[in-house]
């Protein structure tokens, strides 16, 4: 039987040639998450990707202007998967409390490798997330690019989990507060649960991380 392949559609803004268009495009996709984790967003050039995939510095520029283009790429690529895991795992919920549990848990924990994407892989993909996000939109640059809708995504994630506090709680007033608070935040933890511990509670053998925002997510709106 084969194994259903999913497809994720990212907005014709992101890039200059779609890269799921050629094995170059996904070849350019794959090895700078692999590079980025690597080296850091700082260190990482097209030009060290390019030697890297034996291909010329101005054939990655065929399909990304820049650096910081191919960053929000990634970045609108992760939150389409976790819409995708997102949708997937609540939509048959009948209980809201159930429902909002488990879109809790797709946003906080440790994430598995998806087998229906052969050329990303999501593990790496979320450290890149956790560690170098931020730099996407921390830039002069955030406003025009947030008008041209580069964050869409991300924020509809947010959106979605918010409607299901508002289900639970219509009186709560500060639902995409809670929400984007929890996936900063539960990012925060992972890293410095990784690089930081003792400004962490996490415990061996223990997602504790997916529970202190479930426990504070209820606690909150309750």
């Amino acid at each position: 039987m084969d194994r259903l392949q999913i497809h994720i559609v990212i907005s014709e803004e992101l890039y200059t040639k779609n890269p799921e268009s050629s094995e170059l495009g996904k070849k350019i996709v794959s090895r700078s998450i692999e590079m980025i984790d690597e080296l850091g967003f700082e260190s990482f050039t097209f030009k060290k990707l390019g030697k890297s995939i034996g291909s010329n510095e101005s054939s990655i520029y065929r399909y990304f202007e820049s650096k910081h283009m191919l960053l929000v790429y990634l970045l609108c690529w992760y939150w389409s998967w976790v819409e995708y895991k997102l949708v997937f795992a609540t939509t048959n919920i009948q209980s809201k409390e159930d429902k909002l549990c488990a879109a809790i848990e797709i946003l906080t924990r440790k994430i598995d490798v998806d087998n229906s994407f052969s050329y990303i892989n999501e593990v790496i993909l979320n450290r890149i997330i956790i560690a170098e996000s931020s730099k996407a939109y921390h830039t002069k640059d955030i406003d025009s690019e947030n008008e041209k809708g580069y964050y869409k995504v991300y924020k509809r994630v947010v959106q979605r989990v918010s409607n299901m506090v508002v289900d639970i709680n219509p009186e709560f007033e500060c639902p995409h507060m809670l929400i984007s608070t929890v996936i900063e935040g539960s990012h925060q933890q992972r890293y410095f649960s990784k690089h930081l511990p003792s400004l962490t509670d996490t415990q061996k053998g223990k997602d504790i991380i997916t529970k202190f925002y479930t426990d504070l997510v209820f606690k909150a709106i309750k």
